[in-house]
């Protein structure tokens, strides 16, 4: 297939796919049966997307980026949207089968699945942006789709005061990023990445410098920055687990490649931006550990490890960024991938015990720590997933979230700088802090003995169970296996790297 038609069919796909799902389900509801056509339409058209993704990485990975251009749009797959697009198309296709027994006969399930694949488009869309306003038209795509999927179960508070947080804060971020790009335009007279790298000058005037800060804030407020991140843990918690997946595994690691995109044409500020991104990992590792302990549900503790295991890939895109190693971003690549498959496997699992225990009984009371006491006897699989995805998440090797923070942690030590040297160190004790709230879980479902939920809970389902097993192989074989991903994490890292390395530098890719 032609690497320009697999890009445009990359994203038309799904996009068109979107409301024929919706109109499927529609049809089918009003014809008194259920939203089936919705699920299955949804879970194949993800499916074939794969197809154009296919010949699109090959192309992209052995002859260099993809540009297409329509009009005043610019679309460029490199090395970094080949990471995003991968990411995300694998985990929300995962997603779309999870949800098939846990969204059933919901009110609206249609517009959960158009939802579910426009997003999806979204974020690939983001990840090949090639200008300034159009980075941010599909980062405000990206922003309405997942509020409508927060704010799903509407007719619940907290789940309505979620999405009303989770709304106003990404459009104060949303607004002070198209204040960054007027900026941006009046000192450059261009939007193009390229354009403007090449034009930035050195040293950076005042206004880019205040471009680069607003581009920090307003797209670290859906990268979940500390203190920016508020909007987080109500979300993850209050939202469909499927979509909580969602959120940690692909929606703030989107938001953080639109930073490093928009700061990459700021290039000759790279030292800046490498120590804020330094400061910002160090911050979040922090206060994610620290309030994920006190948390007593389970979603919200997965929402603020999101907030910590940021961190992790701040360190690594700063020691890039601002040191120009090309190891930290290839970390940070890597964990970016690994935190996908690690986060989305412990929403899942937790979400396929909120099922069985709650929803399916006709609850939506939340899952509590407690309510995994003896959770290991009655359903051994997914308490298993649960466990491998907890310590994978707290770095025990050799599962794949060791791996990846090894790599950060070596790109670290490469600079030969005391202070990231010990902002390592740092890193490391934060890893090993986080065991504090990680292996309590695993104790309760294999030590305590089974709670009142647990004894009266429901089977889970195969539809459930499928994503489960997949996700729980890849985090244990990238473990032992960790160069199976340096085909798509080192050439990203390698095109990273040369952004930050000289402001002419996106001229050669």
């Amino acid at each position: 297939m032609n690497p320009i038609l697999a890009l445009t069919w990359l994203l038309l796909l799904p996009l068109v796919a979107s409301p024929v799902i919706y109109l499927a389900g529609r049809i089918s509801f009003r014809l008194g049966a259920t939203a089936a056509p919705a699920r299955w339409l949804a879970v194949l058209a993800l499916a074939v997307t794969g197809v154009p993704l296919w010949f699109l990485g090959e192309a992209v990975l052995a002859g260099g980026p993809v540009s297409l251009s329509v009009g005043a749009i610019s679309l460029r797959m490199d090395g970094v949207g080949l990471v995003v697009a991968v990411t995300v198309m694998a985990l929300t296709f995962l997603v779309s089968i999870f949800s098939i027994p846990y969204m059933r006969g919901e009110e609206g399930e249609e517009k959960y699945y158009a939802l579910l694949v426009s997003m999806a488009a979204t974020m690939v869309g983001l990840g090949c942006a090639h200008d300034l306003f159009n980075l941010w038209v599909w980062f405000e795509a990206m922003t309405v789709t997942s509020f409508l999927l927060v704010a799903f179960y509407r007719e619940q508070r907290g789940a309505l005061e979620a999405g009303v947080k989770y709304l106003v804060q990404s459009a104060v971020g949303s607004a002070l990023v198209l204040i960054g790009i007027a900026f941006v335009f009046a000192q450059t007279g261009t939007l193009d990445l390229q354009q403007v790298a090449a034009t930035a000058a050195q040293p950076t005037p005042p206004q880019l410098l205040a471009a680069g800060a607003l581009f920090l804030i307003g797209f670290g407020v859906k990268t979940a920055l500390v203190p920016l991140h508020t909007w987080l843990p109500d979300a993850h918690s209050q939202a469909p687990s499927g979509i909580s997946a969602m959120l940690s595994g692909v929606v703030i690691e989107a938001g953080l490649v639109a930073m490093l995109r928009s700061l990459g044409c700021l290039a000759p500020a790279a030292a800046t931006w490498g120590a804020l991104l330094l400061g910002f990992g160090a911050l979040n590792m922090i206060v994610g550990n620290l309030m994920a302990l006190r948390q007593t549900q389970v979603k919200r503790l997965f929402a603020y490890s999101s907030v910590s295991h940021m961190g992790y890939m701040l360190i690594g895109f700063g020691v890039a960024v601002g040191y120009g190693i090309v190891n930290g971003a290839a970390g940070g690549f890597f964990h970016l991938l690994n935190h996908a498959l690690m986060k989305g496997l412990a929403f899942m699992a937790a979400g396929a015990l909120l099922y069985s225990l709650h929803v399916a009984r006709g609850s939506h009371a939340p899952l509590t720590v407690d309510d995994l006491n003896g959770a290991g006897n009655r359903y051994p699989m997914t308490a298993f997933a649960l466990s491998v995805a907890v310590l994978a998440l707290g770095g025990l090797p050799p599962l794949s979230g060791f791996m990846s923070k090894w790599q950060i942690f070596v790109a670290g030590f490469e600079t030969r700088s005391t202070g990231v040297e010990l902002l390592v160190i740092f890193a490391a004790v934060n890893s090993v802090l986080s065991l504090a709230y990680y292996a309590p879980l695993v104790n309760r479902m294999y030590r305590h003995e089974p709670s009142a939920a647990v004894a009266a809970g429901r089977p889970v389902s195969f539809l459930m169970g499928a994503p489960l097993a997949v996700l729980t192989l890849l985090v244990v074989v990238l473990g032992f296996w960790p160069g199976l991903v340096d085909f798509i994490t080192h050439p990203a890292a390698v095109h990273l790297v040369s952004i930050f390395s000289s402001g002419a530098a996106l001229a050669q890719f």
